[in-house]
């Protein structure tokens, strides 16, 4: 039986407010773990300086997955927020509408289906 298929997945974050802190992605196949990817020990996170505007992921396995992404301005590794409106910039992969909350896992899912994929997250800012 041959290798299961793979593919490069390539995630640009556009609208940066500045280039202090980090960009912090976090990767998921759980709808369950989304968007904190706290308890997924499958997800794939990667911390960035913020001025680093392409993050690549390399040998994914085919398959649905979605991506939520924070401009951790001050370096403190986490989002954060006032009486839970978030301070710091976030996104999400397919950009979907902000209401209360972040998105479901559906509105953000995307699928890997071939060799390369590429995603456009647009950082948002509440303050």
């Amino acid at each position: 039986m041959g290798a299961m298929p793979v593919a490069r997945l390539e995630v640009s974050v556009d609208h940066l407010r500045s280039a202090e802190g980090f960009v912090r992605v976090c990767l998921t196949a759980d709808p369950a773990n989304f968007p904190a990817c706290v308890d997924d020990a499958q997800a794939l996170t990667r911390s960035v300086p913020a001025d680093v505007h392409t993050i690549r992921f390399d040998a994914l396995p085919q398959g649905a997955y979605a991506l939520a992404v924070i401009h951790d301005a001050n370096g403190n590794a986490k989002l954060d927020t006032f009486a839970g409106i978030p301070r710091e910039g976030f996104g999400f992969s397919r950009n979907p509408p902000i209401g209360f909350g972040a998105p479901r896992f559906a509105a953000a899912q995307f699928t890997l289906a071939g060799d390369a994929e590429k995603q456009q997250v647009r950082m948002r800012y509440i303050f």
